[in-house]
């Protein structure tokens, strides 16, 4: 057994799991056990189960849990549950791991392979018959939500944009856009950047690689400790004090926590940078709560928003919440909702599409009851489940700071 799976299957899983006092209050958040019985619930698959392994699952129903955390995040007494039942999933996969799962965790691959065909891509993504053949093949479900194929990536507008006019009075700063943000949520990136530098900073982006967060919730632990610790490597080359902002909050998530709690990397080059690396919307709280962000033009609307599970798993709060409320005139409605449903990959698969989407229900009915027109999200994945199940337009919330800084 590889490092990373003895960690899984031995150390981690026992260092919380007997502060469990059975209280269920895990079970009562758990998105998915509500929706479905197929999943016996997240104190059942989690500490209540562990304590029967041994070297293997006593439940497969543990592939049923999406890993959102909200059971790690409301149990009172401390026990990583989440963490836990991830960590015993890649241990009963990891004889076994589907072909489909080693797929679609090539986030990198997938961008490099459609921008120079995006609108071929981007067909081929809305032909139901070719969707239906991915299906019955691959395992990923026909109506699955997928990213946009953009034709230029992060990397090929940073060559062509013209200078910067304006000094960057504050110095340099590190931006990590991720995968989506490199290849699919290229916007995203853009007016980070241009925020960043309205702002007075410096923007460095470095080469950069995937942080492994998707082979990490699929259970190929090996590969993403691999990939995290080169990210580390990618992001520490641009200056080895320089505070690094990431407008994708899931990978910031991998690089703060999941890389050490769920896989146990123990690793000066992940602490350095998790210690360094902020949320884009926590980094502008921080700069608020100095007084140094500078105010915004109104906006005149009103606004969904939905914290994702990887942000709240974080245990920072909702800084975006808090930072649009500081634009005059902006109205902005929190969701409410635990989870949307899709949980990375979890949402594609043909199996617990059905799941996905009735965990992410309510979530879409709020959006289109409160605006049809624009929602606001942190992470990729979420922001495309959104805007498939309710049809609404949702964006990251730097699109409106971008706006209230008249920069679009």
């Amino acid at each position: 057994m590889s490092d990373s799976l003895d960690f899984a299957g031995h150390e981690f899983a026992r260092a919380s799991l007997d502060h469990c006092v059975k209280c269920t209050i895990c079970e009562t958040v758990c998105p998915v056990a509500a929706v479905t019985p197929l999943f016996s619930g997240p104190k059942f698959v989690g500490p209540q189960a562990e304590r029967f392994r041994n070297g293997e699952s006593v439940d497969h129903s543990l592939d049923y849990c999406s890993s959102c955390g909200a059971c790690t995040l409301h149990c009172p007494q401390g026990v990583q549950i989440a963490e836990l039942n991830s960590q015993a999933r890649a241990v009963m996969k990891a004889d076994h791991m589907p072909v489909r799962d080693r797929l679609v965790s090539q986030t990198t691959l997938m961008g490099t392979m459609m921008t120079p065909v995006a609108p071929i891509a981007n067909a081929a993504l809305g032909n139901k018959p070719i969707r239906t053949i991915v299906e019955k093949v691959v395992g990923i479900h026909r109506d699955a939500p997928m990213p946009p194929a953009q034709t230029q990536t992060i990397k090929g507008w940073l060559k062509k944009r013209p200078p910067r006019t304006t000094p960057a009075t504050k110095g340099p700063i590190v931006f990590f856009h991720g995968c989506a943000g490199g290849y699919f949520e290229v916007e995203t990136s853009k007016r980070s950047i241009e925020v960043l530098e309205h702002l007075g900073y410096e923007v460095i982006v470095p080469k950069q690689g995937c942080c492994g967060l998707a082979q990490q919730s699929n259970g190929l632990f090996d590969q993403a400790s691999a990939a995290v610790l080169k990210l580390c490597d990618d992001l520490r080359a641009a200056g080895g004090e320089l505070t690094i902002v990431s407008s994708s909050g899931s990978c910031t998530g991998m690089l703060k926590h999941e890389a050490h709690e769920i896989m146990g990397v123990d690793d000066t080059r992940l602490k350095d940078v998790s210690t360094r690396i902020r949320d884009m919307m926590e980094f502008l709280l921080e700069l608020h709560d100095a007084g140094e962000l500078p105010q915004f033009s109104p906006i005149d609307m009103t606004v969904p928003y939905h914290a994702p599970c990887q942000l709240k798993s974080q245990g920072m709060g909702m800084p975006a919440l808090e930072v649009l409320r500081l634009i005059p005139g902006l109205e902005v409605v929190e969701s409410g909702a635990t989870c949307c449903g899709i949980a990375g990959t979890y949402g594609l698969k043909k199996e617990k599409y059905e799941i996905a989407q009735a965990v992410g229900k309510p979530l879409f009915d709020m959006v289109r009851e409160t605006n049809t027109d624009l929602a606001l999200c942190d992470t990729e994945t979420c922001r495309w489940q959104i805007r498939k199940g309710s049809g609404v337009r949702t964006e990251h919330p730097i699109f409106l700071i971008h706006r209230a800084y008249g920069l679009s």
